[in-house]
Protein backbone atom coordinates (compact mmCIF):
# COMPACT_ATOMS: atom_id res chain seq x y z
CA UNK A 1 0.00 0.00 0.00
CA UNK A 2 2.77 2.45 1.05
CA UNK A 3 4.63 1.52 -2.39
CA UNK A 4 1.49 2.07 -4.64
CA UNK A 5 1.43 5.81 -2.55
CA UNK A 6 4.93 6.66 -2.87
CA UNK A 7 4.31 5.31 -6.85
CA UNK A 8 1.62 7.31 -7.14
CA UNK A 9 2.94 10.64 -5.86
CA UNK A 10 5.87 10.17 -8.14
CA UNK A 11 3.83 9.86 -11.40
CA UNK A 12 1.49 13.04 -10.26
CA UNK A 13 4.98 15.05 -9.74
CA UNK A 14 6.29 14.35 -12.86
CA UNK A 15 3.25 14.98 -14.60
CA UNK A 16 3.45 18.26 -13.18
CA UNK A 17 7.00 18.57 -14.09
CA UNK A 18 6.16 17.62 -17.74
CA UNK A 19 3.48 20.09 -17.80
CA UNK A 20 5.28 22.97 -16.58
CA UNK A 21 7.94 21.96 -19.32
CA UNK A 22 5.18 22.06 -21.89
CA UNK A 23 4.39 25.21 -20.74
CA UNK A 24 1.19 24.30 -20.02
CA UNK A 25 0.89 26.72 -16.53
CA UNK A 26 2.44 29.35 -17.57
CA UNK A 27 2.59 31.91 -15.11
CA UNK A 28 2.24 34.82 -18.47
CA UNK A 29 -1.37 35.22 -19.25
CA UNK A 30 -0.85 36.01 -23.08
CA UNK A 31 -3.63 35.73 -26.13
CA UNK A 32 -2.66 33.83 -29.05
CA UNK A 33 -3.24 36.09 -32.71
CA UNK A 34 -3.97 34.20 -36.37
CA UNK A 35 -0.81 34.99 -37.42
CA UNK A 36 0.75 32.83 -34.50
CA UNK A 37 1.85 35.65 -32.84
CA UNK A 38 0.77 36.54 -28.89
CA UNK A 39 -0.65 39.30 -27.89
CA UNK A 40 -0.39 40.68 -23.93
CA UNK A 41 -4.08 41.63 -22.58
CA UNK A 42 -5.08 44.74 -22.25
CA UNK A 43 -4.61 45.05 -18.57
CA UNK A 44 -0.85 44.22 -19.01
CA UNK A 45 -0.35 46.36 -22.57
CA UNK A 46 -1.56 49.28 -20.17
CA UNK A 47 0.96 48.32 -17.79
CA UNK A 48 3.89 47.99 -20.34
CA UNK A 49 2.78 51.46 -22.05
CA UNK A 50 2.39 53.24 -18.82
CA UNK A 51 6.15 51.50 -17.58
CA UNK A 52 7.86 52.69 -21.66
CA UNK A 53 6.09 56.40 -20.83
CA UNK A 54 8.45 56.42 -17.35
CA UNK A 55 11.36 55.36 -20.20
CA UNK A 56 14.97 57.71 -19.03
CA UNK A 57 17.73 58.17 -20.19
CA UNK A 58 20.68 57.23 -18.12
CA UNK A 59 25.00 56.88 -18.64
CA UNK A 60 26.89 53.17 -19.64
CA UNK A 61 30.04 51.58 -20.42
CA UNK A 62 31.00 49.15 -22.02
CA UNK A 63 33.93 47.62 -23.89
CA UNK A 64 33.72 45.97 -27.15
CA UNK A 65 37.12 44.83 -29.07
CA UNK A 66 39.38 46.92 -26.82
CA UNK A 67 37.35 49.86 -27.09
CA UNK A 68 35.33 51.63 -23.92
CA UNK A 69 32.28 53.18 -25.17
CA UNK A 70 30.61 55.43 -23.11
CA UNK A 71 26.83 55.39 -23.81
CA UNK A 72 23.31 57.07 -23.58
CA UNK A 73 20.73 54.64 -22.42
CA UNK A 74 17.08 55.07 -22.50
CA UNK A 75 15.54 52.31 -20.50
CA UNK A 76 12.66 51.14 -18.12
CA UNK A 77 11.67 49.03 -15.47
CA UNK A 78 9.47 45.98 -17.37
CA UNK A 79 6.95 44.37 -16.21
CA UNK A 80 9.03 41.49 -14.78
CA UNK A 81 11.23 44.37 -12.94
CA UNK A 82 14.15 44.11 -14.94
CA UNK A 83 15.64 46.94 -16.90
CA UNK A 84 14.65 46.95 -20.64
CA UNK A 85 17.10 49.00 -22.92
CA UNK A 86 14.96 50.82 -25.93
CA UNK A 87 18.00 52.56 -27.36
CA UNK A 88 21.59 53.32 -27.27
CA UNK A 89 23.37 55.72 -28.22
CA UNK A 90 27.50 55.84 -28.49
CA UNK A 91 28.27 58.98 -26.44
CA UNK A 92 32.41 58.83 -26.35
CA UNK A 93 35.19 55.90 -27.62
CA UNK A 94 38.47 54.96 -26.64
CA UNK A 95 40.92 53.15 -26.61
CA UNK A 96 40.52 50.44 -23.39
CA UNK A 97 44.71 50.41 -23.15
CA UNK A 98 44.81 54.00 -23.23
CA UNK A 99 46.90 55.54 -20.65
CA UNK A 100 44.80 58.40 -20.10
CA UNK A 101 41.83 55.86 -19.73
CA UNK A 102 40.92 56.95 -16.35
CA UNK A 103 40.62 60.85 -16.96
CA UNK A 104 39.15 59.97 -20.30
CA UNK A 105 36.64 57.38 -18.43
CA UNK A 106 35.64 60.33 -15.20
CA UNK A 107 35.50 63.36 -18.68
CA UNK A 108 33.34 61.24 -20.65
CA UNK A 109 31.13 59.62 -18.01
CA UNK A 110 30.00 63.22 -16.76
CA UNK A 111 29.22 64.42 -20.44
CA UNK A 112 27.01 61.61 -20.48
CA UNK A 113 25.39 62.25 -17.17
CA UNK A 114 24.98 66.43 -18.67
CA UNK A 115 23.93 64.95 -21.73
CA UNK A 116 21.20 62.41 -20.26
CA UNK A 117 19.88 65.15 -18.03
CA UNK A 118 19.09 67.76 -21.01
CA UNK A 119 17.27 64.60 -22.91
CA UNK A 120 15.39 63.87 -19.95
CA UNK A 121 14.61 67.58 -19.43
CA UNK A 122 13.53 67.90 -23.34
CA UNK A 123 11.31 64.77 -22.78
CA UNK A 124 9.84 65.77 -19.29
CA UNK A 125 6.43 67.47 -20.42
CA UNK A 126 5.50 70.38 -19.41
CA UNK A 127 9.11 71.31 -19.13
Amino acid sequence: MVVALAELTLLVLLTGLLLYVLGTWSTRPVLRTGGGQTRLPARARTDLAAAVAQARWAPAHDEVDGVTRVLLRRAYTGLDGLPVVLEDRVFDTFPAADPAWEARFTEAMSGARFRCAYLNAEETPGA
